[in-house]
């Protein structure tokens, strides 16, 4: 084996090793049990612990939507006291050979919207109505539930003009904050609105965080937290990417009257008064995933450097400063592992190719890394859901041969790059990162390594 496929191999199994300690039932275990009809808890460094007894509550609800739904929902299915009387809705990626029968099922569309989007957030609505003070309600909630649950507050604007404004949103090249800041304008299940909904029973949020632990009521658009955003950042964010013309006529309507009014800023204090019954825990987030990415590299004997800097900043600018650092830092260790956390932006084409962020982010490293041939230095980028943008791929790897190898195979890497199509390239050169669906969101990771 030469030195770059040991690299390569190296690198896939940080990469690999950081999602399985992210198992979600484990993580379940370190954050909650049941003692009898009692749910416990445990305390952390953020949350006190917590006793909860539920044999005062008549019904129980569990609504779970998100990338992470089923791994979840299957996780505290199995720890829930015997002969709890439940009914729920999940709203994940797909349906489930093996299903609960009390619980209805969607395969919600991401990173669009689609019919059982739609239908699982009706289903929902239509649940809550139901909840008392004697009902207690699991919210499992997991990144990708912006789309697979989702329904206009105009019932009038269709799932055509919702799909379109979810794809001008997601290739504007704001951030996951920006971007979920408006959606909690539109929609009639994010923004606290699902806690609205059920204003008097007791609630536990249970997320899986693929934002930043500064910024929770991202993940999935804050359908049960408090939303503390206002409506004039959310029309600054319309202007500074100039959204409402690219927006379909309908929702550019719904916008320009929405800021004709402040009603959204009272239904905002009316939401933060509704959380007084309500409990919020984060299973997993992404410090787990760069955390055990770490643990692992050091126990391989690499220097590991954590650099979260250029979360959320556009690909190429978060290449240009992680490689410079990497190879500042190389002057130091010969053995080095530079590992990043967090997302990258893109501004999409129109007719974009094959490819998503980490794909684009690794093709531009690639190009960076051909300067140095013959060096030991690679770079991989995926994401822990196991899906990069349009592409079968989670990511990719490269090194100081990529870009030679690419052209070698009648590749234009920066035509490719400006196409947004690097998975084609990368699958031809066997560089793709596939792992399918892991059931987990947790963002991704970059690992730039070198020795």
């Amino acid at each position: 084996m030469t030195a770059l496929e040991e690299l390569h191999r190296k690198a896939r199994e940080i990469f690999d090793r950081a999602l399985e300690a992210c198992d979600i039932p484990q993580a379940f275990d370190r954050h909650l049990h049941f003692e009898g009809k009692t749910l416990v808890r445990h305390p952390s460094p953020r949350l006190p612990s917590i006793s909860l007894p539920l044999d005062g509550y008549k019904d129980f609800f569990v609504i779970a939507f998100g990338k992470a739904a089923l791994t979840m929902l299957d996780a505290l299915l199995a720890r829930l006291p015997p002969k709890t009387h439940l009914r729920g809705v999940c709203s994940a990626p797909d349906i489930p050979k093996k299903r609960n029968r009390h619980i209805r099922y969607f395969a919600g569309g991401h990173p669009l919207p689609n019919d059982d989007s739609f239908a699982a957030a009706r289903a929902v609505l239509a649940l809550l109505k139901h909840a008392r003070k004697n009902t207690f309600i699991f919210f499992l909630i997991s990144g990708g539930g912006s789309a697979m649950l989702e329904l206009p507050r105009d019932r009038k604007i269709s799932l055509d003009d919702t799909i379109a404004f979810h794809e001008t949103l997601v290739a504007s090249g704001a951030t996951i904050t920006e971007i979920n800041t408006v959606r909690k304008y539109f929609s009639a299940v994010k923004g606290g609105r699902l806690a609205l909904a059920a204003p008097t029973a007791e609630k536990l949020s249970l997320l899986l965080a693929d934002v930043p632990l500064k910024d929770l009521a991202a993940v999935a658009s804050s359908p049960t937290l408090p939303d503390y955003s206002t409506l004039a950042e959310c029309q600054e964010i319309l202007e500074r990417f100039d959204l409402l013309e690219k927006f379909p006529p309908a929702i550019r309507e719904y916008f320009e009257k929405l800021q004709q009014n402040e009603r959204s800023q009272q239904e905002q204090q009316s939401s933060v008064a509704a959380f007084h019954n309500a409990q919020f825990d984060t299973l997993l987030s992404n410090h787990d995933f760069v955390n055990a990415a770490r643990d692992h590299a050091q126990s391989l004997g690499y220097k590991v450097v954590i650099d979260n800097t250029c979360d959320d900043w556009d690909y190429a600018e978060a290449a240009k400063y992680l490689l410079a650092r990497f190879h500042e830092l190389r002057r130091e260790h010969l053995r080095l592992c530079l590992l990043s956390s967090g997302e990258v932006t893109v501004n999409l084409s129109k007719s974009p190719g094959c490819g998503g962020r980490n794909q684009q982010f690794v093709l531009q490293a690639a190009l960076d890394l051909a300067r140095y041939e013959g060096e030991p230095l690679a770079v991989l980028s995926a994401g822990s859901d196991g899906i990069d943008g349009n592409s079968p791929a989670a990511g990719a790897i490269a090194d100081t041969t990529t870009i030679a190898r690419a052209r070698s195979y009648n590749f234009d890497p920066e035509a490719t790059l400006a196409r947004f199509d690097a998975c084609t390239l990368f699958t031809s050169l066997g560089d793709s990162i596939v792992t399918g669906p892991t059931g987990n969101n947790l963002r991704d990771l970059r690992i730039l390594i070198a020795g």
